[in-house]
């Protein structure tokens, strides 16, 4: 049976935080527990990444745990042990397949553990795309012009919306995606033809993909009309935190095409309200994370997504002066009504060197700022910590410049656009 919530005194010595996945989100969260709490979360990851094994977590490596066959029994084992340790199991994830995992399997899961995670009806109606724009053409929230192909339609054809090329074309469901495998797999692509596109459509009706494919229209525009907004609200749908960002430069390599590789912290007032109104309408509690585009030919901004879950990029978060962590353990765990959060620090999150910086922005203003906040401590590598281990710091300053060598092959010379 899940343990009564402690007293707040009692937080470092009871709260046993477990993380699922083991990408930058993860190592984010590893030390937002840490700064908070003084406590190591253990992480339970498919794979062994070596620059998110910090010295301040409990990194097991559990073949399957994105499968639920794997994940639901190990969960239910740890949260036993961890109850009889006399801790107050607490659960939060990376990526859109833990989120909806969790969410399906919620009143399981909350059996042993506390979890910030939506419920799942809602979630399962919001994270689908073509669900989403309903919702924001219902509360007139702008979003590019969009049709839907059914790939579990295996006779139908190609609806390409009268769009002028090139499009983009994207999955509307995230977590199907990432179960679904094949040769050349994108999470965006941009295609340039008519013919492009009827290639990748009856591609992905040979495949496990049963879902809809999003087919879009392109918003002009270099990485740097793209903008990033992360928020909590809380059970009363009021915010905690909105920290917003300008995407200065995204990645460009085909399994992580549109995560962002810089982000300049930018005050979102526009997008912020949408956000809000949108989370208001549909009765929203939690952390999420939204992807926008500013469009210069009307100069709106344009939605694209809603995730319910951090992003990958969450240490911008940290970076802006909000332990998120503290935040989702004092809502759903203490029962805090936790006051808005607004005096927020400047930011520019990196995953990425200055050489990239200097060979990838084209906006002379923008790669000045970003490269003299490298030499004023502004500018901040989402993998650097400098109290983690001489292992971490090692692997991370390897991922770290192995973005060169990416950046070189997918982006510099490609004429390459920034996409969403």
């Amino acid at each position: 049976m899940r343990p009564a919530r402690p007293e707040e005194r009692d937080l470092p010595r009871v709260l046993a935080p477990v993380i699922l996945g083991s990408d930058f989100c993860c190592y984010a969260y590893i030390r937002c527990f840490w700064e908070a709490y003084g406590v190591k979360p253990i992480v339970l990851a498919s794979a062994d990444i070596k620059s998110v094994r910090s010295a301040f977590c409990d990194f097991r490596v559990i073949s399957g745990i994105d499968q639920p066959e794997v994940l639901l029994p190990e969960l239910e084992r740890l949260g036993d042990e961890l109850i009889a340790q006399g801790k107050i199991p607490f659960l939060v994830g990376c990526g859109d397949h833990y989120a909806r995992q969790v969410s399906e399997h919620k009143q399981q899961i909350e059996e042993r553990w506390y979890t910030p995670y939506l419920d799942f009806e809602l979630l399962d109606d919001i994270t689908q795309k073509e669900r989403f724009y309903q919702i924001c053409e219902e509360i007139g929230i702008p979003y590019p012009k969009t049709v839907f192909l059914d790939c579990g339609d295996k006779t139908a054809q190609v609806d390409d919306g009268g769009f002028t090329y090139p499009v983009i074309a994207k999955p509307s469901n995230s977590a199907a995606w990432h179960y679904a495998e094949f040769p050349g797999q994108k999470k965006v692509y941009l295609i340039r033809s008519r013919e492009e596109l009827e290639a990748l459509y009856r591609q992905l009706q040979d495949t496990s993909y049963d879902k809809l494919l999003i087919v879009q229209e392109f918003i002009p525009g270099d990485d740097t009309q793209i903008r990033i907004l992360s928020t909590y609200v809380d059970a009363a749908c009021d915010p905690v935190f909105m920290v917003g960002g300008r995407v200065v430069l995204e990645d460009h390599s085909p399994t992580a095409i549109g995560n962002p590789a810089v982000i300049v912290s930018e005050q979102l007032d526009q997008v912020s309200d949408d956000a809000l109104r949108f989370m208001r309408h549909v009765g929203y509690r939690g952390m999420a994370n939204f992807d926008v585009k500013f469009d210069e030919r009307d100069g709106t901004y344009k939605f694209f997504e809603i995730n319910t879950r951090p992003g990958r990029s969450s240490m911008f978060v940290h970076q802006a002066g909000v332990n998120f962590a503290q935040v989702q353990v004092d809502d759903v765990l203490m029962g805090k009504r936790v006051p808005r959060i607004t005096d927020t620090e400047p930011f520019i999150y990196t995953t990425v060197p200055p050489y990239v910086v200097k060979r990838s922005v084209d906006d002379p203003a923008i790669r000045k700022q970003v490269l003299d906040g490298f030499k004023t401590g502004v500018t901040r590598y989402a993998l650097d910590w400098p109290q983690d281990c001489a292992r971490q710091r090692f692997w991370s300053k390897v991922t770290y410049y192995h973005q060169i060598d990416k950046f070189r092959k997918y982006f510099w010379g490609a004429g390459a656009q920034g996409l969403a």
